[in-house]
């Protein structure tokens, strides 16, 4: 697989096989994924690989929380778009292919609130990436940097036949991650990859999500 076949075919998996994934295996992606550039060499992203024992407490706390109704306490936003906006347009779309084709009706409350519950199980996934940073570093700075790993990371998934799924439900109860992991308060929790063996059954994962035409969001400068 090239690299540009990578990008283009690249995309989030939400069903995964139980089957195991190796250290060796996701060490081998990380240690191409850190070739990802970063301002000045600054490096910022650290990862904390969860998975066996350690992550089914991790799932099991998160939905206990989600139950309870207990209040989430996500330590870097993701969601900041406004309601009338293409960005909320575009999230609703997707939203609406994924009910589609899980057969979830809107009034199903049942099977959405499954649906949602899977996102803090990181999908059932047997490998979960966390992404954090120190806290003496800004808040917007390592942002980009923390992005470009993350692309490579999900790239480099696929020469190992894995998916993946950039997600931020796992880890917005930050004290459950911190209590399983011993993650300091002195890191800052960005966000999840969950990793793990494509389930081909599973029909979420035959979404794959729209994009633009180049053309509707570039302007071009002096090219004749």
């Amino acid at each position: 697989m090239d690299i540009l076949e990578a990008i283009k075919t690249r995309k989030s998996i939400r069903g995964f096989k139980s089957n195991p994934v190796s250290k060796d295996i996701l060490k081998a992606i990380l240690e191409a994924a850190v070739h990802a550039p970063s301002a000045m060499n600054t490096q910022p992203w650290e990862f904390t690989i969860i998975a066996g024992d350690v992550l089914e407490k991790v799932k099991h706390d998160n939905i206990y929380r989600l139950r309870a109704g207990i209040p989430t306490k996500p330590e870097h936003q993701v969601v900041g778009w406004t309601k009338d906006s293409i960005y909320r347009d575009r999230q609703v779309e997707l939203a609406k292919k994924i009910f589609r084709v899980m057969e979830i009706p809107r009034e199903d409350k049942e099977k959405r609130a499954d649906w949602m519950e899977r996102g803090f199980r990181f999908f059932d996934a047997p490998v979960a990436i966390i992404i954090a940073v120190d806290r003496s570093l800004s808040d917007e700075g390592p942002l980009l940097d923390c992005g470009a790993v993350m692309q490579n990371i999900c790239l480099a998934a696929l020469v190992y036949g894995l998916g993946t799924c950039i997600e931020d439900q796992g880890v917005i109860y930050a004290d459950v991650i911190r209590e399983h992991t011993g993650l300091p308060p002195s890191k800052k929790i960005l966000i999840a990859i969950a990793v793990g063996f494509p389930d081909g059954s599973r029909p979420e994962n035959t979404i794959e999500s729209d994009r633009e035409a180049v053309d509707s969001f570039t302007t071009w400068h002096g090219f004749d």
